[in-house]
């Protein structure tokens, strides 16, 4: 429902890694690495880029279901050395720091509800600037991995906002699915982790294949 000042949503959650950061092609290859360094099979890139929106934990799962907890235990801390080693390089999309300051001008919450660790998201918020222009945010850390709904379930809850008036944006159908099971409605964006028609499949209100588009579509339609 549209309200006399014209807003459909008063809630923006956004995922983090390939939706504002172009940080997907780094988080696929420290993954891959840290699969080499600690001795288990050749992991393709398309095959680590397609967990991309879960925690880490649950990433390792699904990819290596079978191995041993000494062995996921080593993954995940070598996967950290690796994806901490390149983290201050990511830059956010094109963009991305002129919306998110208009939103906020114009009255939006906005929220963060990512795969990433506690400690990930703090330093991208730091490095990025993001931080005074969030109103809340939720971590793997806190909450089950997407796309359980909790992330989204409490941050409506502490911003007081009910989950018609709230909308996710995201690059994976883990965005897309944690959306559908808390009742809110999506944006899909093609220039992260997923391809259009895995997104296509959990009815994304809209799919934008660039930046500009997205932006376009939340100054003008939000």
């Amino acid at each position: 429902m549209i309200r006399k000042d014209g807003k459909q949503f008063d809630l923006i959650v956004w995922d983090w890694d390939g939706t504002l950061a172009d940080s997907t092609g780094m988080i696929a290859g420290a993954l891959v690495r840290a699969t080499e360094q600690v001795g288990l099979p050749s992991l393709p890139l398309d095959k680590a880029r397609s967990v991309i929106g879960l925690g880490l934990h649950e990433s390792i799962d699904t990819l290596f279901g079978d191995i041993s907890p000494e062995q996921a235990q080593a993954l995940s801390k070598q996967y950290s050395i690796n994806y901490y080693t390149g983290e201050e390089k990511t830059l956010l999309f094109e963009g991305a720091q002129p919306l998110i300051t208009e939103l906020r001008r114009r009255g939006y919450k906005q929220a963060v509800a990512t795969g990433k660790g506690r400690r990930g998201l703090n330093l991208a918020l730091e490095h990025s600037g993001f931080a005074r222009y969030i109103n809340a945010t939720k971590t793997v850390d806190e909450c089950f991995s997407k796309p359980h709904p909790q992330m989204l379930d409490e941050l409506m809850d502490e911003l007081v906002v009910t989950p018609e008036r709230t909308i996710m944006i995201g690059d994976s159908t883990y965005d897309l699915q944690m959306a559908q099971n808390a009742g809110v409605q999506s944006l899909a964006v093609t220039f992260g982790a997923h391809t259009s028609d895995k997104l296509l499949k959990h009815n994304p209100k809209s799919i934008f294949n660039t930046f500009q588009e997205l932006s376009d579509w939340l100054l003008n339609n939000a």
